[in-house]
């Protein structure tokens, strides 16, 4: 029985741990990244080398690529100011490296001098960290150079070509790599649709309102139907929720049903209401909540 992966996550756990204590004494410390969605890279490679003495490094070369099965991730966060890789090589090796623009600028073709550790990095300079196989700066000097990049939506990385320059502690020393990703054009966002009928009933037993209405979707999706009813009889205000799940796909509306029990004690009656309604996916491809709203009157009949 094969125990490489169980070895290797935990390698990496005690690893973190270790880091991050090594923060708090002082010494060599690793923060995660930004918290963005992750997608696997399709094409693509990433490599490095030290000088002798460079601490990152230990003075080596490595080279990672997904035609040799080494598994590449990247991702960049909502506006495009960081982008974030992940590798986890074949031969059991893990590697972090974070290349960010100065705040409130997306990453974009150019040379970025003065960087310094991302995420601690001021404001006004580019961020940089390389990280990985237990081992990762306190505080850095460095630049990167950015050749070509290409953002999606939703933190999508299609192409990324760069290099990087990375001194640790203020050393002289320094590790330099680059990083090379073709992905291809990145999936369509998630599109919802939600109609409410405009006819519904009011139940003469046990005074509950059952609505109706469609959703549609450009990709296979579970849809979940919520919202409230609202009605106004001889002064009585009448409210109730409804909730249903129905599972969406493309090409045609998917009916939905549901049912809104009143929270006091007056029943919905024949006239009309007010429904408010939400549909809410969570997209596949970007791991992203999508909803969207509508508020319809509708008219219920005695049922």
């Amino acid at each position: 029985m094969k125990l490489a992966a169980p070895k290797r996550a935990l390698g990496r756990a005690v690893a973190v741990l270790a880091l991050a204590l090594g923060l708090a004494t002082g010494s060599t410390g690793l923060l995660p990244g930004t918290e963005a969605h992750a997608q696997p890279v399709v094409q693509g490679s990433f490599s490095f080398e030290g000088d002798e003495g460079d601490w990152v490094s230990g003075g080596r070369s490595y080279a990672y690529s997904t035609s040799s099965q080494d598994r590449l991730n990247v991702s960049a966060d909502p506006g495009n100011n960081v982008v974030s890789l992940s590798v986890d090589g074949a031969n059991g090796d893990w590697w972090y490296l974070d290349l960010a623009a100065p705040a409130g600028t997306a990453l974009a073709p150019g040379t970025y001098t003065g960087a310094t550790r991302h995420p601690f990095n001021e404001p006004t300079e580019p961020g940089l960290s390389l990280s990985g196989n237990g081992r990762g700066c306190n505080t850095l000097t460095g630049e990167f150079t950015v050749a070509a990049v290409e953002f999606g939506p939703q933190g999508y990385v299609k192409k990324l070509d760069a290099t990087f320059v990375q001194h640790c502690e203020g050393g002289s020393t320094a590790a330099r790599g680059e990083i090379h990703i073709d992905n291809p054009p990145p999936p369509a966002e998630l599109d919802l649709g939600l109609a409410v009928a405009l006819k519904g009933t009011a139940s003469t037993l046990n005074g509950k309102a059952t609505l109706h209405g469609t959703v549609s979707c450009n990709k296979p999706v579970q849809v979940n139907v919520s919202g409230d009813v609202t009605q106004v009889k001889k002064q009585n205000l009448i409210r109730g929720s409804y909730s249903a799940s129905v599972s969406c796909v493309p090409g045609a509306p998917v009916d939905w049903t549901a049912t809104a029990t009143p929270t006091g004690s007056v029943p919905f009656q024949r006239g009309d209401v007010e429904v408010e309604a939400r549909a809410t996916a969570t997209d596949p491809d970007y791991d992203k909540p999508v909803t969207v709203t509508e508020t319809t009157a509708v008219r219920l009949a005695r049922g």
